[in-house]
């Protein structure tokens, strides 16, 4: 493992960890779904940002594939490095490839968390979110089942995804929110969740950080990489990508520039 971890540090769900992790959505087929083109490839995406790059924040979903990348992460990892964070997601359905359901009833989500568990190999989901919130079912339902979750043990921290400053705010009154994932680029400048979670010292991470690529102009990285990271020290961006020499490039770019 590399000895300086890309962008610096940031403390999340108890570790400290780099503040450039990687999504893993891409690791799978079209649409997000079913398995990669290249199973091998994957497998050394994973090992390359953790070993080769140091890369300490991995990001997955129960939804990606589904299931694939948990998967993917559990081969590719497994047993896990002492200071790697794995988080992943839960509440969301998959009826077909590119189409996504949010569902946060409880019996579901204690489901998918008991299925994450048994999927990566672990005996706690260190850091696990409410992938989306479900409007059809109360918000204290949802958080309160992850809550219940983390008093037994089986989850360490949670965390809460595209939400809005009122989701913050109702969500913060029952639990302790370890990190907000919401979308954030140069195309997408404006949350004033960026700023509720600076003002309560929580990680802010954002998720299509390159705007699927659309953000990198002639292959840049670092100039949409740096803007984000120059935003505070809470930032951690999770660009992702199925390709080791794309990968290679995000982290030496951002190296380059001082991060």
């Amino acid at each position: 493992m590399s000895s300086a971890p890309p962008a610096g540090t940031i403390t999340m769900a108890g570790k400290t960890v780099s503040r450039l992790g990687l999504g893993t959505m891409r690791l799978t087929g079209p649409g997000t779904w079913g398995d990669p083109a290249d199973r091998g490839q994957a497998l050394s995406v994973l090992r390359q940002a953790v070993h080769t790059h140091g890369i300490t924040h991995i990001d997955a979903a129960d939804a990606y594939g589904p299931h694939t990348v948990e998967h993917l992460i559990h081969d590719a990892l497994s047993p896990y490095p002492e200071e790697l964070l794995i988080a992943t997601k839960v509440g969301m359905l998959r009826p077909a490839p590119g189409t996504w359901t949010p569902h946060g009833r409880p019996t579901y989500l204690r489901a998918c968390v008991e299925a994450s568990l048994r999927r990566l190999g672990v005996e706690r989901l260190e850091l696990c979110y409410l992938h989306r919130i479900d409007r059809e079912v109360p918000l204290a339902d949802q958080i309160g089942t992850l809550q219940a979750l983390h008093d037994e043990g089986k989850i360490g921290h949670i965390g809460l995804s595209k939400i809005v400053s009122d989701d913050f705010h109702r969500a913060a009154r029952e639990i302790t929110v370890a990190a907000v994932q919401n979308v954030l680029n140069i195309h997408n400048r404006y949350d004033p969740v960026l700023e509720l979670c600076r003002d309560h010292g929580i990680p802010y991470v954002p998720y299509r950080p390159l705007n699927a690529g659309s953000a990198a102009r002639g292959g840049d990285v670092s100039t949409p990489l740096s803007w984000l990271l120059e935003l505070g020290p809470h930032i951690a961006p999770i660009p992702g990508t199925s390709n080791p020499q794309h990968l290679a490039d995000i982290v030496n770019s951002v190296a380059a520039e001082g991060w």
